[in-house]
């Protein structure tokens, strides 16, 4: 197991519990979100003592500065976690909101993603995860730009694993692809979910399990795997459909 991991999006949901995960391997952490009260309260939670770096990485600027205040740490895993989710019709979303949203979700990731990379295959070690969602799979009505965003965030980590694996790297990137899973996302985007299909404690557990196995893309649970794979013999059109569905009934 690694010795040092940089988790991003660390105070609370899937980030916070991948946290807990490689603590209790007696990994050495480096966690950082906005709340710095949260990230104090994970890091009383744990047993190894985190650096706690507290501010927005929104973009590449401030994910910039944050490779800048890490990269000399010898990190030896990347969680790529930080994103946030917008629920509603394209016309009436906050344009401002959606973009706020692309710059991490995107612009953030794809940053700190290439710059840990380029010193990853270097020193030809190190893993990592891209946060991406069941979502990358298919168009998104009334959660249009989040969807969109997470399949940049699959298609990338899939096309640089292909490249790595041909440069014969020992480097590998991983994309989890969770489902519906209960963590604070859902209040942020403004949506629900009838039934959440795992906890996050459950899908952090099985996302590292499987990153160290070095598996490209991650999807907990059967069912999630079900859909995955159905989806690339469904046409677009009827997935829009049935996710304009699923997203409007989110939506009261």
């Amino acid at each position: 197991m690694a010795k040092k991991v940089l988790i991003t999006g660390a105070s609370s949901g899937i980030g916070r519990d991948i946290a807990r995960v490689f603590d209790s391997y007696g990994c050495e952490l480096i966690i950082t979100a906005r709340r710095e009260d949260r990230l104090r309260e994970l890091a009383d939670s744990l047993e190894g003592t985190p650096r706690i770096i507290a501010g927005d990485i929104s973009g590449y600027e401030s994910a910039k500065e944050l490779y800048d205040m890490t990269k000399d740490e010898d990190i030896d895993i990347l969680i790529n976690n930080a994103g946030f989710g917008v629920w509603g019709d394209f016309t009436k979303t906050s344009c401002e909101r959606e973009i706020d949203m692309i710059r991490l979700n995107v612009e953030t990731m794809h940053t700190l993603f290439k710059l840990f990379l380029e010193d990853f295959k270097a020193k030809n070690s190190g893993k990592i995860l891209n946060v991406a969602s069941m979502a990358g799979f298919a168009p998104g009505p009334y959660m249009a730009a989040y969807y969109a965003s997470k399949a940049y965030v699959l298609r990338l980590t899939q096309s640089v694993a292909h490249e790595l694996s041909e440069a014969g790297s020992a480097v590998t990137v991983s994309a989890l692809c969770p489902g519906p899973v209960d963590t604070e996302f859902n209040k942020v985007a403004g949506v629900h979910f009838a039934s959440p299909s795992h906890s996050s404690e459950y899908v952090a557990r099985y996302a590292v399990t499987q990153m160290v196995k070095g598996k490209t893309v991650i999807i907990p649970g059967t069912a999630m795997k079900l859909m995955a794979a159905a989806s690339k013999f469904t046409p677009d059109s009827i997935a829009a459909a049935v996710t304009a569905q699923v997203q409007k009934n989110k939506g009261k």
